[in-house]
């Protein structure tokens, strides 16, 4: 079995992008379920209309992460749909759910969609307990976690904690292809950073010369995702059973 996880889709190059190049990945890698970060389609956030063209142009599991509401269009959207799902540990009363389980052939997946903690302000409770929560109380053959995390160590720390328990573990949220792909020693897959969706010539999505201005500490215009060399980036994780074999960098443009 093959997963594809395709790193967080950043504006209207990232989301045209997955429109016209998403199925043609889909079918060269032979992935049997497709799981797409989308929670910068809109520069900030993900509206209904931008979910339902992702999941047109092939996804099977929408994850978001720390600005799954920075457009409150979606709140009625991620509590109308279980395919959409936003970081688990956030509190239990805003809108959505934090797992779905699909059927994917022979296997009753579970996607999980986590949030870190260090270096993030948002209120979220421990993603060690949330994933120790949803392992218990969820029936599936399978366990995936996106974890939209800043810190590299608290991804890292996750995948280990989660080692031979999950199918796979991947970060999201830094936006930069890490190179630590690997099958953890119990047989969980893993890595740091998916990358993104999105225009690659950029600052992690945002056009260059308005970061730069931002970073210089002048009154930088509101960011705009950058369309220059804009690419899919992600991975395929492969399975034999409940363990990993395999996890391979993918990349399109």
């Amino acid at each position: 079995m093959k997963i594809l996880a395709i790193g967080d889709v950043c504006g209207k190059p990232g989301v045209d992008i997955l429109r016209t190049k998403l199925r043609q990945l889909k079918k060269s890698t032979g992935a049997d379920l497709t799981v797409v970060n989308g929670e910068n389609a809109c520069g900030r956030g993900i509206s209904p209309e931008l979910a339902d063209e992702i999941f047109y142009a092939g996804a099977d599991v929408i994850t978001l992460g720390n600005h799954t509401f920075a457009n409150r269009q979606i709140c009625d959207y991620l509590d109308e749909r279980r395919d959409i799902i936003r970081p688990y540990n956030l509190h239990s009363a805003l809108p959505g759910n934090g797992y779905t389980v699909v059927d994917a052939g022979a296997y009753r997946v579970c996607v999980a969609n986590l949030i870190g903690r260090h270096n993030m302000d948002f209120h979220a409770s421990c993603p060690f307990a949330a994933a120790d929560k949803i392992l218990k109380d969820v029936s599936a053959d399978l366990f995936l976690f996106d974890f939209h995390a800043e810190s590299t160590s608290e991804k890292r720390a996750l995948g280990y904690y989660l080692d031979g328990r999950a199918a796979a573990v991947w970060g999201t949220h830094t936006h930069i292809p890490t190179a630590d792909a690997c099958v953890l020693p119990k047989g969980t897959a893993y890595i740091t950073d998916l990358g993104m969706t999105g225009g690659i010539e950029s600052v992690i999505g945002v056009k260059v010369e308005q970061s730069v201005q931002y970073f210089r500490g002048y009154l930088a215009p509101r960011f705009e995702a950058s369309d220059r060399d804009v690419r899919i980036q992600g991975f395929v994780f492969e399975l034999d059973g409940g363990r990993a074999v395999s996890a391979e960098r993918v990349e399109i443009f």
